[in-house]
């Protein structure tokens, strides 16, 4: 059975050296994750797969500075959510997005054997960016706080506290 962490390692250290196919091994490997938390944070398919791409595409970009003794997921996932917070945050600015308006969850959505409801998509899509990006990478991504905080460069106080707001207005939603 294949070791799925020293498979990464392996496609990143190609990928280094330039090889196109192992490039391609790590977007198989990672595109669904990357996508699922950009989807959940920005609740745009459309802008959700731009912002994965991108991420994508900066990743690679960077790869000559990735250190290959650290586990490339993590990684990912801390660009992916930081474009995905910053394009939220601009769309807000720009008012592209109506505030009475609730994004179209979709339906019945099922990711890796986890099912979101579309009533906590759509109260996924109540939150304030910050703390719904907190959350997709605690409950989707299955980062610690600790992790998240040193992901984010946010004091882990802050982590938690914006994560545990954000499960309160989840459950208030939900209620």
């Amino acid at each position: 059975m294949a070791d799925p962490g020293r498979d990464t390692r392996r496609a990143v250290r190609a990928a280094q050296a330039g090889s196109a196919a192992a490039v391609d091994e790590l977007f198989e490997a990672h595109w669904g994750a990357a996508h699922r938390a950009a989807y959940l944070v920005v609740h745009d398919a459309a802008a959700a797969e731009d912002i994965a791409q991108e991420a994508f595409l900066a990743a690679i970009r960077a790869l000559d500075r990735f250190d290959h003794r650290r586990p490339f997921a993590p990684w990912l996932h801390r660009i992916v959510i930081n474009r995905a917070v910053d394009h939220y945050r601009s769309r807000a600015l720009r008012r592209e997005v109506d505030a009475e308006r609730v994004p179209e969850p979709v339906a019945g959505a099922s990711w890796e054997g986890l099912d979101y409801s579309d009533e906590t998509v759509a109260a996924l899509a109540e939150l304030p960016a910050e703390q719904r990006a907190l959350v997709v990478m605690r409950h989707l991504l299955d980062y610690t706080p600790g992790e998240i905080a040193e992901l984010l460069d946010l004091p882990r106080g802050t982590v938690n506290s914006r994560l545990r707001r954000g499960l309160d207005r989840l459950e208030e939603l939900l209620a």
